[in-house]
């Protein structure tokens, strides 16, 4: 089964360019880990140059290879596609004693080792971190969890799960109410940056002493870190955030505005642009109104604020509104949907669509630039073999 293809003339993949070492040319990544978080972070490894070996059970493979459709021309799923280029994959059947001999040959050679089984599922198979380290002990090993190799270890690591449990859900969504889950698995993204950046700090320690370490990360953790500002009024403030659609708890006008034909979105982030807002809409008087003159007192009166706003904003529509406000510095845009997005990124040159060598299929490119050791896209996400084809 295929997909038409992504590409458009507005966004034609942009070529590899010259393929020389990357930063982590001659790190060698084992990659027992499936699904989402664990793929991300070893594919962003790869992006940088390591040579990263994905373990996928022979006749199965990853989960992701059979959640579709949406599927790539070449008929894989787009899921799948999208977290796993630049990787080889070898076919071991950790069930048998001699695939975990084999997999255990493969640890002991890399630098790094990645998995994302429940805590004390690689132990059982004698692939743990004391076992490995006792052989090469310069290796990296990140274990990735949804909540914690303690109390937590026997709980599923579901991103969906995650958002709940963790606070997300309680802050998203259209009204108190109506808890809603972000528009993607983005604990899983969060979860793999932080994989990423714990292995690269283990590898500077190991640069330094040859000593490696067990790096571990977990969903619910990482979540936590992410909510940042939300996280942050409860442990320092003692206030528990709650669902405020798409409004902002400590900024206003900081959300969605209707105009006379579609939605426009105003991130005003300080008096000064405020008072610009109101002389390009005409209603300058606003700017140094004493409920409005100051954030606080903005948030404070942020529903009448609101219909003072889309009244004027009512007089034309988004597309000349973004116009006029961009030009005096007021930070405003249309929603766009995913391919508004891509178009917007290439017309600002971003190159946000690459191709990859050997491939029909175009890649989302890493966002990283970098001047010396910039990512690079050599190979496509490996393809699986029939069953009878399988080593």
């Amino acid at each position: 089964m295929t997909a038409p293809d992504a590409r458009s003339e507005r966004s034609e993949p942009r070529s590899p360019g010259a393929l020389g070492a990357g930063a982590l040319d001659g790190v060698v990544v084992a990659d027992f880990s499936r699904v989402l978080a664990g793929p991300y972070a070893t594919m962003l490894l790869a992006d940088l140059g390591a040579e990263v070996v994905k373990v996928e059970r022979p006749g199965a493979g990853d989960d992701t290879r059979h959640w579709g459709p949406p599927y790539a021309a070449d008929g894989q799923a787009t899921y799948f596609t999208g977290v796993n280029r630049n990787k080889t994959t070898r076919w071991i059947d950790l069930a048998a004693p001699g695939g975990r001999s084999e997999a255990r040959d493969l640890a002991l050679r890399a630098d790094v080792v990645v998995e994302n089984f429940k805590p004390g599922g690689l132990e059982r198979m004698g692939l743990g971190y004391a076992a490995l380290s006792a052989e090469n002990p310069g290796l990296v090993l990140c274990s990735i969890s949804g909540f914690g190799s303690g109390d937590g270890a026997s709980l599923p690591g579901y991103d969906l799960l995650v958002q709940a449990m963790g606070g997300l859900m309680s802050v998203t969504g259209p009204e108190a109410g109506h808890p809603t889950k972000v528009g993607v698995a983005l604990v899983d993204v969060v979860t793999g940056l932080h994989a990423v950046y714990g292995i690269l700090a283990a590898l500077r320690h190991r640069d330094r002493t040859g000593e490696g370490q067990h790096v571990e990360v977990n969903l619910l953790s990482s979540l936590l870190s992410a909510l940042v500002n939300q996280a942050s009024s409860y442990v320092a403030g003692g206030v528990v955030p709650g669902i405020l659609g798409n409004d902002h708890p400590s900024i206003t006008p900081y959300g969605v505005y209707a105009t006379g034909d579609r939605p426009l979105v105003l991130a005003v982030g300080n008096d000064g642009q405020f008072r610009s807002l109101c002389r390009v809409l005409g209603i300058a008087s606003l700017g140094s109104d004493e409920r409005f003159a100051t954030n606080p007192a903005r948030v404070a009166n942020r529903d009448e604020l609101r219909a003072l706003l889309e009244s004027a904003l009512a007089t034309d529509g988004a597309t000349p509104w973004h116009a006029a406000l961009t030009a005096a510095g007021v930070p405003c845009g249309p929603i766009n949907g995913v391919a508004g997005a891509f178009d917007l990124a290439a017309s600002l040159g971003l190159e946000p669509v690459v191709a990859v060598p050997g491939s029909d299929v175009p890649q989302v490119a890493n966002p990283l630039r970098m001047s010396a050791t910039p990512p690079t896209y050599r190979t496509p996400p490996p393809t699986m073999p029939s069953f009878s084809d399988t080593p």
